[in-house]
């Protein structure tokens, strides 16, 4: 009985890694809650997950999430989408992630003033033409990022 708890432990070390590897919205102390209504800085974590470099993220902004302004990226352009109202709707950040790196993201913004879930959808380029959408279209394997808001 023994063996099989160690062994259930190691698999599941081992995989952790591998099932946390994702694209994820937190706030800036690594929380995935925040405040009705309070002003969050939110990082985008970005890990390259394949063996060819990472070259577009492109982040939906959640309804009724306000963002006011971005961390300077070297090395990344950035464009943003905005509604008839100037927020912001989504923004694209190109450059290059190398296999094996990762980049973080940071953007400030204004939550919304109602408690609920927000969920952050990522749509990640490879420089393969592939795209990876981290945004439920399969739970399982491509979760969106969520932020629980009280």
């Amino acid at each position: 009985m023994k063996n099989l708890i160690r062994t259930f432990a190691l698999v599941t070390a081992l995989l952790l890694p591998v099932a946390a590897a994702h694209a994820t919205v937190l706030t800036e102390t690594g929380l995935a809650e925040s405040k009705v209504a309070a002003s969050e800085t939110y990082r985008l974590n970005v890990p390259t997950e394949k063996a060819v470099a990472t070259t577009q993220v492109r982040l939906v902004i959640p309804a009724g999430v306000a963002v006011t302004r971005f961390q300077v990226m070297p090395g990344f352009t950035r464009t943003v989408e905005t509604n008839a109202d100037g927020l912001v709707t989504e923004v694209t950040w190109r450059g290059r992630i190398a296999p094996m790196e990762y980049a973080r993201f940071f953007f400030q913004a204004r939550n919304p003033e109602q408690a609920g879930t927000l969920s952050w959808k990522v749509y990640q380029t490879y420089a393969d033409g592939s795209v990876v959408a981290w945004d439920d279209t399969d739970p399982d394997n491509t979760p969106a990022s969520k932020t629980t808001v009280k």
